[in-house]
């Protein structure tokens, strides 16, 4: 008699397997046919709502960015677990707001209104800031909403309405200046378009450099005379002050003298090349402008001598290189001091980029007073693409930061 055959243990079953694998396809299909129906403007509402509840992430993302969900759809995906979904609704909101509530019924303006609420006060720090970008230029938006997120603790969602919102007067601009600490906030709200008189003298009360550089830079700013008197000042002894006050369209003929007083020769000849200036100020520029050709001819001197004693290099021979607009011997400074190629000095001064002029005169033992004077006078850098002191003095970037930017530039140690 035959015996019965065993199932061999080691074999696949491979039916079973054929099943499972049609099965995979299937699901992943359907998934994507998902993710495709969820992106249809034309799906109707009822569809984009069973996808946004039972759909995988992804899936909901999509409902969450199509403009054809309902009121309904989008107030429940406020509480959807994944933030990408929260996120991508936020934006979606800002760009469908200004045109909504003059065209929906009183309920669906009620849900919407609720579904902003929800989306300002998300845990989510990422979901808020969303939501802060896609409404910072509008003016439908409930003022509340506006003054919460201008107020919020994370800079990153409270400065695009800081710098942009319409709907924030005065007394909010004021009140949040009092209370904030951060130069960040205050350099948002000194790039106001329009910013009034008070808000200017709060700016300038801070005292820090930043703001004020970025308050004097914004042409829009409304600043009084006498406030302006208080920033000449102060810019006597704050390089960063010189570049943006220069270049401040509403100056008088006396701020323009008091300011040709201590700024580099660079920065004279810009004075000078100003419309509409009065005999008078003209010949003051003129002569500072000459003394200072004097002094730079006299550190040329002193220039060639260093290179022959690199050893005498040092931040104040780098200050007044920089002042004089002598782009060889800051060249010379920085490749000796900071052990570097001159050739790689070269590069970094024609780049534009402070953030590599500030590696290179961190690493040759340099200040960032010296380092914001070589962007200004030398790289001829302004606005945006200049690069602060940190409390006035400290460097803006860590040390890593400075070892990778560095490092970037082809300098190692």
């Amino acid at each position: 008699m035959t015996a019965p055959l065993r199932s061999d243990p080691l074999r696949f079953d491979e039916s079973a397997v054929a099943a499972k694998a049609a099965l995979l396809l299937l699901e992943a299909r359907a998934k994507e046919a998902g993710h495709e129906l969820a992106a249809c403007t034309d799906a109707g509402e009822d569809m984009l709502h069973f996808l946004a509840m039972n759909g995988a992430t992804a899936t909901r993302s999509a409902v969450a960015a199509n403009p054809a969900a309902g009121a309904k759809t989008n107030l429940a995906l406020t509480n959807d677990r994944e933030e990408c979904v929260r996120a991508s609704l936020a934006e979606k909101i800002g760009r469908l707001l200004p045109g909504l509530f003059s065209s929906e019924e009183e309920h669906l303006r009620e849900l919407t209104l609720a579904t902003l609420n929800a989306l300002s006060l998300d845990k989510a720090t990422a979901v808020r800031a969303t939501l802060s970008e896609a409404i910072k230029h509008l003016d439908s938006v409930p003022k509340p909403i506006v003054q919460r997120l201008a107020r919020d603790v994370e800079t990153v969602v409270a400065l695009p309405i800081l710098e942009c919102s319409p709907l924030l007067d005065d007394q909010d601009i004021l009140e949040i200046l009092a209370a904030a600490r951060a130069t960040d906030v205050f350099c948002a709200v000194a790039r106001r378009k329009g910013l009034s008189l008070d808000a200017s003298d709060a700016i300038v009360a801070t005292l820090d450099t930043k703001a004020v550089a970025t308050l004097v830079g914004n042409e829009s700013a409304k600043i009084r005379k006498a406030t302006l008197d208080k920033i000449v000042v102060r810019a006597a002894e704050v390089a960063e002050l010189h570049y943006p006050l220069v270049l401040r369209a509403d100056l008088s003929a006396g701020l323009i003298r008091r300011i040709a007083r201590f700024v580099g020769a660079a920065l004279i000849e810009t004075l000078a090349s100003r419309d509409g200036l009065d005999d008078e100020t003209r010949a003051a520029l003129k002569s500072e402008l000459n003394a200072r050709i004097e002094d730079g001819a006299a550190d040329r001197k002193a220039a060639v001598k260093e290179t022959a004693l690199p050893k005498k290099f040092d931040e104040a021979f780098v200050e007044a290189a920089a002042d004089a607009g002598q782009r060889d011997s800051i060249v010379a400074a920085l490749s000796k001091m900071g052990r570097t190629d001159s050739d790689v000095v070269r590069k970094v001064l024609g780049s534009g980029s402070a953030k590599a002029l500030t590696a290179l005169a961190w690493r040759a033992g340099l200040g960032m007073r010296t380092a914001f004077k070589i962007q200004c006078a030398i790289m001829h850098l302004r606005g945006g693409d200049l690069l602060y002191a940190r409390g006035g003095s400290a460097f803006p970037l860590s040390e890593d930061d400075m070892r990778w930017q560095l490092k970037y530039i082809g300098v190692h140690d």
